[in-house]
């Protein structure tokens, strides 16, 4: 085995880790990624529930697939001769 395919293997390893740890410490959101999240908020003088949003980047599963997909084409590429 080359060098080469060594470092490949070694860099789509460290990608799939990095952003799988991220994706978890970031909320492990199983739906799309979102940039706005809604927050249930309270009226302090009426007492009704509303819904505000703020800006938030909350990272789903499409962020991690494409982190995977990315990984398995640099390990792909370490394959070819």
């Amino acid at each position: 085995m080359t060098v080469r395919k060594t470092v490949l293997r070694r860099i789509a390893l460290a990608l799939v880790l990095l952003v799988g740890g991220w994706w978890l410490a970031a909320g492990a959101h199983r739906g799309w990624t979102q940039t706005l999240v809604p927050v249930k908020t309270l009226d302090e003088v009426t007492g009704i529930e509303g819904i505000t949003y703020q800006r938030r980047f909350v990272p789903g599963v499409d962020f991690l697939a494409a982190a995977v997909l990315g990984a398995g084409a640099l390990a792909g590429a370490a394959v070819k001769p």
